[in-house]
């Protein structure tokens, strides 16, 4: 990365893009609920990157949010208000993209994982300058 703060909003934009996936897949006739979970996982993984990012951290390439949360408390540690999402969310990174070896999530855990991910979002959003990327909303 050369200037490492330059494309902070690019995570976002990304993480925004995830968040676009759960309200197309809430609005289907049939909901795929893994994919629901998977994609909110994601953005909240795209936002602590934004936030590493930002302060000039160059994100691990791993989706284990409470590793990624550990190294944003390095920044903010008001962030640790996130710890039960990040935990909630980070079984859905990997195992709920395949058939084994858990089973996939119910509409419950799903709705849970949204509330997660834009709790993340939002935490997150709000420690970033108010400056971003071409396509906010």
């Amino acid at each position: 990365m050369s200037d490492p703060e330059a494309n902070w909003a690019d995570w976002v934009g990304k993480a925004d893009n995830d968040l676009l996936n759960v309200r197309n897949n809430l609005a289907a006739e049939r909901v795929p609920w893994d994919t629901v979970c998977f994609h909110a996982q994601q953005a909240a993984e795209k936002m602590l990157k934004a936030f590493l990012v930002r302060h000039g951290q160059a994100p691990r390439k791993i989706h284990d949010l409470l590793a990624l949360l550990e190294d944003c408390l390095g920044y903010d540690s008001t962030l640790e208000e996130l710890r039960g999402n990040c935990v909630g969310l980070n079984s859905f990174s990997v195992d709920v993209r395949y058939p084994y070896p858990v089973p996939d999530p119910d509409e419950a855990e799903a709705r849970e994982a949204v509330k997660a991910a834009e709790a993340v979002y939002g935490a997150v959003l709000r420690r970033l300058p108010a400056a971003r990327c071409e396509g906010e909303k």
